[in-house]
């Protein structure tokens, strides 16, 4: 089987890879919402794999995957080893968590991600409502995260929240000393989601990036007495290409609450600092921008060895990558906790693929599905009117 072509199209909100086999099998991999300028990124690596044999799924990603980076070139070389396994996985006629070792588990947990409820607000009586909209999700999340401070509107919002300069932008622009207002802000919001989730729900809180070290320090030692899931990104996070071990060490060692980050880290290389010097509790990469799935779990394991809880990202990967993170978490190590839950977005992506379970999510779990490949298939004949003309010829 060789490697005939390597296509992009985006659906909706969501970029697609298509690798096209001469054998007639073909492979999807994602790449996270709204990213559409990563097609042309895509088709920098076509001519390095043309003429491959995508089973040999390793063999391929050696000659992509160093010439990979963090956003846009890791998405691109993680969406083509997604559709590598894909194809593996449909030729044996397995599902792709029999050729990464077998499945661990036979559900996943998922927590909310894309399930969110609109915010009218930053006050805690906003979040209060929204925990109590979450726990009547018929998703039945036992485990739900909500964005707060710099990764929330409370910059623009919230009066003298910090000592920065508000402005307005993509990707989380906000970044300064926080007022003992905004702080208090940010604590007391946190109080009244758990008063709603009590001790029945985990709750997880994505922050940033934008918090001093300070700041992080002093929130992580604020809320220690409400048993957070964990404290994330606050320091880096989406499209901040580095990593800053050091200073997630710093705010690691000063409490006990746990601290997460890595859903923008490329390559398992640029976790070794994180892992190996206990710079976070728990680690988060995403398959769509980590280099993959086999990638994903290679740092899962390296963190089990290090005593380091794994809760991967995906909250805009769709259900092509949906279907990769139930195929990998079935197979990592009992640091799993749970995989940020991806929807696709507009609704009609779920006339245009066949293979999810219906319902997708019940009582927080995800069954994991044993057809071949990642199990998950678009439907030509739905999907061809979503393409724009310039990627009519994608399924052909």
């Amino acid at each position: 089987m060789k490697i005939t072509d390597v296509k992009c199209a985006v659906f909706g909100r969501h970029p697609v890879v298509r690798v096209v086999t001469d054998e007639g099998i073909c492979g999807y991999g994602a790449i996270e919402a709204n990213k559409s300028h990563h097609k042309p990124v895509v088709g920098f690596y076509k001519d390095l794999i043309v003429g491959e044999d995508p089973t040999d799924v390793e063999r391929v990603m050696l000659k992509i995957r160093r010439l990979g980076a963090f956003k846009p070139w890791g998405a691109a070389v993680s969406a083509i080893e997604m559709a590598l396994w894909d194809i593996a996985g449909k030729a044996a006629g397995l599902p792709v968590h029999k050729l990464l070792g077998g499945k661990v588990r036979d559900r996943v947990r998922v927590y909310n991600g894309a399930v969110r409820t609109p915010m009218t607000g930053q006050t805690p009586e906003d979040h209060a409502a929204a925990m109590t909209r979450m726990r009547a999700a018929s998703e039945g999340f036992t485990i739900v995260k909500q964005a707060l401070a710099f990764h929330s509107t409370m910059p623009l919002t919230v009066p003298n929240f910090f000592y920065g300069e508000p402005r307005s932008g993509p990707s989380h622009p906000h970044r300064g000393l926080l007022t003992e207002r905004g702080l208090r802000h940010v604590v007391e919001c946190v109080q009244a989601m758990k008063e709603v989730l009590g001790d029945e729900i985990g709750l997880a809180l994505d922050l940033g990036p934008g918090w001093t070290v300070q700041d992080a320090i002093r929130l992580a030692v604020a809320v220690e007495p409400m048993s957070l899931m964990w404290l994330e990104d606050m320091l880096t996070g989406d499209y901040v290409p580095y990593v800053n071990a050091a200073q997630y060490r710093e705010v690691t060692r000063a409490s006990t609450t746990p601290i997460h980050t890595g859903e923008q880290i490329y390559l398992r290389q640029n976790f070794v600092e994180l892992i190996e010097t206990q710079a976070v509790r728990v680690v988060g990469p995403d398959p769509c921008d980590v280099g993959g799935i086999a990638e994903l779990k290679w740092v899962a394991e390296y963190a089990d060895l290090h005593g380091i809880s794994m809760a991967p990202h995906g909250t805009g990967d769709g259900l092509i990558g949906l279907a990769a993170l139930v195929q990998v978490c079935a197979t990592l190590p009992d640091n799993y906790i749970a995989f940020e839950y991806p929807v696709g977005k507009p609704d009609w992506w779920y006339d245009i693929v066949e293979g999810l379970p219906d319902p997708i999510v019940q009582d927080g779990f995800i069954e994991v599905w044993d057809r071949p490949g990642m199990g998950v298939d678009l439907i030509p004949e739905a999907a061809r009117k979503y393409l724009s003309p310039e990627d009519a010829d994608f399924f052909d």
